[in-house]
């Protein structure tokens, strides 16, 4: 695998690259995807996806078209999205926790000509199909639905009791049957290396959502860099990702990784609950695991598991949002697990900045991902010294070509070379990140700056606290000062004492401007469908 990313031809298309290759190397046999009872080979999944690039061409999908897909982690994600790269159009995935609206404004954005959804979501994507056609019968720029059930191999449709009334409306297709009545080899769409491969929206502090467009060559890059030369990710692996694959971050832990060297995936429709997640580690006893921060406290939280579940996990990463010390120093003593944590984005696609497996400091991100480059800037653009806070940019071959109908939000994203993060960070003399907090997240208290991070980090050292969240609040004053949202491992007796006794415990860790005002107990912190906190809710209901 090494220096595929530096000699990628200039005609290349990303599927070929990741599912006839297998084939090509000998492994056609061998489990690609583990997905509930059934495991696919890589010359099923080969098949898969080939009949569904001829199923979407077949129902008029062209070179370019957009495709949304909504679709839980299963064998028709991976066809379709796959399969309408191989024809050379652009398949957009979409998250499927969002709420119709949402729905109406990326098929309106993206202008999609197809929609893949699953059965059991036409209830969230039917109010906006209801807007886009108002009235009229169709539904603007899209043409075709195509409703999947649980697509699981070449020749095998499998029926849902009630499912056929709505496929058989005009404009809605069964994506089972036209995959099921496809042609099992397709020719790879004559590609360049930088044309759009896929998009992936990201909604981050600026409101409604952006697509960051990918390219054909992206996915390489990610798969050389981090998960070759971080994870060292071989054919032996089997990957298990908590993060579901229309977030960046579990597109390559639980496709494009393990297709990329032959490995294995384990595809779990279901929400990672800590019993879900047990029983896939039980089961499928996968090497690689990926979660955030929020399922590694829940995992903490949960009594039926034991140190030797995660006794296949050589490797557990962890990102999304910065992992606390304290965090990472219980998981590593319940279970004899070190997490890697890392910073990764939409924009750059996966991990740029990553600890090692043989290199952890707890509470950073680690060191720079080889094959990118990073800089600290102040609020003028100017590189700061290390142990200076400051904005991070990053620089890297994996970054998108910019956002889809956004002129005023690309070139504040992307400068040159350099892709604005939107982070906070520290990087001090041995090269190590830590990340004190998304720009728009600091707080500036008695003129000076505080990271919510810092003053999380030494909430959850304390022993009765499970999570913690700190925003920026006004006192009487008008002034800014810290305020904390505390979970507790169990109610207080008196929640009074309790608050009295945080405070001390952070006195003596933090100085006095940094300790919060307020404790605010709650039961859970609010989080986005890929763990991170929703600070903004904190702010706004409280």
């Amino acid at each position: 695998m090494v220096g595929r990313a530096a000699s990628i031809p200039e005609q290349f298309n990303i599927a070929q690259y990741f599912v006839e290759r297998s084939l090509d190397e000998g492994r056609g046999d061998v489990v690609a995807v583990f997905y509930r009872e059934h495991r696919l080979t890589y010359r099923r999944t080969w098949e898969l996806v080939n009949r569904a690039a001829n199923a979407l061409e077949r129902g008029g999908v062209q070179r370019l078209d957009r495709v949304l897909l909504l679709l839980h982690d299963s064998p028709a994600f991976a066809a379709a999205f796959l399969g309408a790269i191989k024809l050379g159009a652009v398949p957009v995935p979409a998250n499927t926790l969002l709420l119709p609206e949402d729905y109406e404004f990326m098929l309106r954005d993206s202008g999609a000509r197809s929609l893949v959804v699953e059965r059991g979501l036409l209830q969230k994507v039917g109010p906006a199909l209801a807007k886009l056609s108002g009235g009229q019968g169709r539904w603007g720029d899209l043409e075709t639905v195509y409703v999947a059930g649980q697509l699981v191999g070449s020749g095998t449709t499998v029926e849902y009791p009630g499912g056929s009334e709505r496929v058989n409306e005009p404009g809605y297709k069964s994506f089972d049957e036209e995959v099921d009545l496809s042609l099992p080899e397709a020719a790879a769409a004559p590609t360049h290396r930088d044309d759009p491969a896929f998009w992936l929206y990201t909604s981050g502090s600026t409101g409604r959502p952006k697509a960051a467009i990918h390219r054909h060559r992206d996915m390489v890059y990610c798969l050389e860099h981090y998960a070759g030369q971080v994870l060292g990710i071989t054919a032996a692996d089997r990957t298990y990702s908590t993060s579901k694959l229309f977030f960046a971050y579990g597109l390559g832990n639980a496709l494009y990784f393990p297709f990329g060297v032959g490995a294995s995936t384990v595809l779990v429709p279901e929400r990672p609950t800590p019993d879900t997640v047990l029983e896939v580690l039980r089961r499928y006893e996968p090497t690689l695991f990926f979660a955030v921060p929020a399922v590694y406290a829940a995992l903490l939280q949960t009594p039926g598991l034991r140190c030797g579940d995660f006794g296949s996990v050589r490797c557990a990463v962890s990102a999304g949002e910065a992992l606390p010390a304290p965090l990472w120093e219980r998981f590593r003593e319940r279970f004899g697990v070190s997490i890697l944590d890392g910073i990764g984005s939409t924009e750059m696609l996966h991990m740029f900045i990553s600890n090692r497996p043989d290199d952890i400091v707890p509470g950073t991100s680690g060191k720079l991902v080889p094959g990118y480059a990073a800089r600290i800037v102040d609020e003028q653009g100017c590189e700061v010294p290390d142990g200076q806070m400051g904005e991070l940019q990053i620089r890297g071959e994996s970054a998108a070509a910019g956002y889809w109908n956004r002129p005023e939000l690309t070139p504040a994203t992307f400068r040159g070379e350099w892709t604005v993060t939107g982070d906070k960070y520290v990087r001090d003399e041995h090269g190590y990140f830590r990340h004190c907090g998304r720009t728009d997240d600091m707080l500036k208290v008695s003129g000076l700056w505080v990271s919510p991070l810092e003053v999380e980090a030494a909430l959850m050292a304390h022993p009765a606290v499970v999570e913690c969240a700190v925003v920026g609040a006004t006192d009487a004053d008008g002034l800014t000062k810290p305020k904390a949202f505390v979970a507790l491992r169990n109610p207080p007796t008196d929640p009074a004492a309790m608050a009295a006794e945080l405070c001390d415990f952070l006195r003596e860790r933090l100085p006095a401007y940094k300790v919060p005002r307020w404790l605010i107990p709650v039961e859970r912190l609010p989080r986005t469908a890929t763990g991170k906190i929703q600070r903004f809710k904190l702010r706004r209901e409280h």
